[in-house]
């Protein structure tokens, strides 16, 4: 499992609000915008912007940050050799594929294997 790219995490309360600054900031356009659940996602530069409400964002927040990989399929691999556990998936998404992971020391990441 290859790590592509690592993308921070913003919470919002409203995606159209946010992303103006965010384009100034990294004078990129968004790559991708879709809902997911009960809140609505966003990529720009580095970062993986994820708007809703205060309830909807609650089940997301614990999400540190979002690694994309080539291949989920060595997400067990990792967790064998350096423990961790899957708390989620791997699951179909939008994108392709998820997992959310908690490694020890309490990281918590979304891996997320884009469909080709």
């Amino acid at each position: 499992m290859k790590v592509l790219r690592t993308l921070a995490r913003l919470y919002v309360d409203d995606l159209d609000r946010a992303l103006p600054s965010l384009r100034e900031l990294t004078g990129e356009d968004v790559r991708m915008r879709f809902p997911y659940a009960d809140v609505e996602l966003a990529g720009i530069g580095g970062f993986l912007v994820v708007a809703g409400t205060e309830e909807a964002l609650a089940p997301f927040r614990n999400v540190q940050s979002t690694i994309l990989v080539d291949n989920l399929d060595g997400l067990c691999d990792l967790l064998d050799a350096h423990g961790g556990e899957i708390l989620s998936g791997p699951n179909q998404v939008p994108t392709g594929r998820n997992a959310t992971v908690q490694h020890l020391g309490g990281i918590v990441f979304e891996y997320v294997e884009h469909a080709a």
